[in-house]
């Protein structure tokens, strides 16, 4: 009872946007590319330039990276073993690897484990935002009809601003350049908007998804690898790595996440297996409601 308290406020937010999605219809792809391209890219800057580096860090970008490349290569076994085309392991990748750290995870750490939480949180989200960005990115274009191999998801990879958001942070922050306060305060302004916007976009696109000709053993494999396999190699990884026990529930919490909103835009925009992707999305986020309060039971 005391979870359903805590995910209240978030699933109230994606309500808004939910209900203004059927009641009034937006452009989704547009206010998406809006929080992608203008808005994110401001949220992880500041993180990046007020970041005071400290080995923990580290240890957490390790984390997520091999948490990454194990999936993938769970992924690829599957799609060797049943014989799935380049475009399938794709979208199996997509919809299994990258969870939804950003508008779900993060409030969810807040309202878990506090302010403490929330800034391992923001790291992570940032951490993952970049590899969705990068990562993810490539496998989506590389999965498309028109990709012309290697070349073409490394150019969808470069046109990521949130990477340049990221670099021009920690380069600024090398550096110890100040900035003015009134152009600090716009990107304090920007910043805190992002989460809520990307929460409320999260609960426009799981209205307008709907899931037409199923595949139930791909979406199966999906299911199984982000709810449940996820989180067991994430208490593996942290289970070596010396960090705080409330740092490593959160990596293991955090593991668990439905699969990224981010993924669906991804997908619709390359044309990899979108349908498949978008119904991996809206299952998994409704799933959660019941995997979560069992995990955190667990780790609590």
């Amino acid at each position: 009872m005391e979870f359903l308290t805590i995910l209240l406020p978030i699933f109230m937010i994606f309500a808004i946007g939910f209900i203004g999605q059927k009641w009034i219809g937006f452009d989704i792809r547009s206010l998406s590319t809006m929080a992608m391209y203008l808005m994110s890219p401001v949220l992880v800057f500041r993180t990046f330039y007020q970041l005071k580096f400290e080995p923990t860090y580290m240890y957490m970008i390790l984390h997520s990276a091999l948490l990454c490349i194990s999936l993938i290569g769970i992924v690829y076994l599957i799609g060797w073993w049943k014989g799935y085309t380049t475009t399938e392991i794709c979208g199996l990748i997509l919809a299994s690897v990258f969870m939804n750290n950003g508008n779900y995870g993060t409030p969810l750490v807040l309202f878990v484990f506090g302010e403490k939480g929330l800034h391992y949180a923001v790291f992570l989200m940032v951490i993952q935002a970049l590899i969705m960005c990068t990562v993810g990115v490539y496998y989506a274009a590389k999965g498309s009809p028109e990709h012309d191999g290697v070349r073409s998801a490394l150019r969808a990879v470069q046109r990521m601003p949130i990477v340049y958001g990221a670099l021009a942070g920690m380069l600024l922050h090398m550096f110890q350049v100040p900035l003015a306060p009134s152009l600090m305060q716009a990107v304090h302004m920007v910043a805190d908007a992002t989460i809520p916007t990307i929460m409320i976009i999260l609960g426009m696109q799981l209205a307008t998804i709907s899931i037409r000709s199923l595949s139930v053993e791909k979406l199966s494999y999906s299911l199984a690898l982000r709810m449940l396999i996820s989180p067991v190699i994430a208490f593996a990884i942290t289970w070596f790595l010396p960090m705080e026990p409330l740092l490593k529930q959160i990596l293991i919490l955090m593991a668990a996440m439905p699969t990224a909103a981010n993924t669906t835009l991804y997908a619709v925009q390359f044309r990899t297996e979108p349908d498949f992707v978008s119904s991996a999305t809206l299952i998994s986020t409704n799933l959660s409601i019941l995997t979560l309060p069992v995990l955190l039971a667990l780790l609590m």
